[in-house]
């Protein structure tokens, strides 16, 4: 692997800790937690590639751990290995019924525990490339609806436990149709992978995301983005795609490809429907349109905004 994974190693004997970190260290990242509790804490805050989780423990057993790790969107994913000295076959069938992946016995064979942890992690870069594919969109190479809104998801909630900004923008090339009717399908393809390299340029965070949203309109998410912050990224986007050049002689906007672009900004709070954002940021596309294309609007929506959004 490219990368080194990280293992989180949780067991509340320090012992145990150091023969698995020593089996292991060579090849990985190791971090570590003593108790069920301090897992999840460690386990959302760094997001581990592989958890080796004890299954008896005294405040929260390893059982609890896992299943509050499967039941987490934001972890359900990563890979679950019980270390343990339970023996019996029940034990096994209720660790696995519960999403762990495997079991290592104790005493600890580092062997083992090295071809296990190996084999599982191979396993998951195997799914992660997949599930990268199923998100990516083909033409652009930036992700697709569908990878924006499970991001958009995990953002808003990651985000309402510290009550963050999030901005959302929605952009539209402007009289695409009569581009494509003008200029021919195979110039409207190389346009939209144009003003996508030109939104991957504008957007750099590694925590931002741009995204085909479909046909020619485009999306980017921007956690923990002020207002002001991401009008200064829409208005970047603008003015790349116009020093993009592209020549469209049918458009009422300016001789040239542009792009019109919605904003919308709010706290994240419990219970919030992140597809209000979405709503909000298309509104404000809606009225850069309707005030003559190649522009940005945008603004600052409440909670009670957000929840008629939802409602609506």
């Amino acid at each position: 692997m490219s990368k080194r994974a990280v293992v989180l190693i949780v067991d509340d004997e320090v012992s145990n800790i150091e023969i698995l970190s020593a089996a292991l260290e060579e090849q990985h990242e190791i971090c570590f937690a003593t108790s069920g509790r301090e897992a999840l804490e460690v386990a959302r805050s760094i997001s581990p590639d592989l958890v080796l989780l004890d299954v008896m423990m005294p405040d929260m057993d390893g059982y609890e751990v896992c299943r509050r790790i499967k039941a987490d969107p934001l972890l359900a994913d990563i890979p679950v290995i019980f270390t343990t000295a339970l023996g019996d076959q029940e034990a096994e069938v209720r660790g696995l019924e519960i999403g762990a992946i495997d079991y290592v016995t104790k005493p600890i064979s580092p062997v083992i525990v090295q071809a296990r942890v190996r084999n599982h992690l191979e396993m998951k870069q195997m799914r992660d490339q997949l599930a990268a594919l199923a998100v990516t969109d083909a033409l652009t190479g930036l992700g697709n609806r569908r990878k924006m809104e499970t991001i958009l998801n995990q953002e808003v909630m990651r985000l309402a436990r510290t009550e963050a900004n999030l901005s959302v923008l929605i952009l539209d090339i402007d009289f695409f149709k009569r581009f494509n009717d003008s200029y021919g399908h195979t110039a409207g393809d190389r346009c939209i992978a144009m003003v996508g390299a030109a939104l991957a340029r504008a957007v750099r965070r590694a925590a931002d995301l741009a995204v085909r949203y479909g046909g020619e309109e485009f999306a980017c998410l921007l956690p923990e983005t002020s207002h002001d912050e991401a009008m200064e990224v829409a208005s970047n986007i603008r003015e790349r795609v116009r020093a993009l050049g592209i020549p469209h002689s049918q458009s009422e906007a300016a001789p040239h490809v542009t792009v019109s672009v919605g904003v919308a900004t709010a706290t994240c709070f419990n219970g919030a429907d992140p597809m209000s954002w979405i709503k909000a940021a298309d509104e404000q596309l809606y009225i850069a349109k309707k005030a003559g294309r190649n522009g940005v609007a945008g603004r600052i929506f409440g909670r009670a905004e957000l929840q008629e959004l939802h409602a609506a």
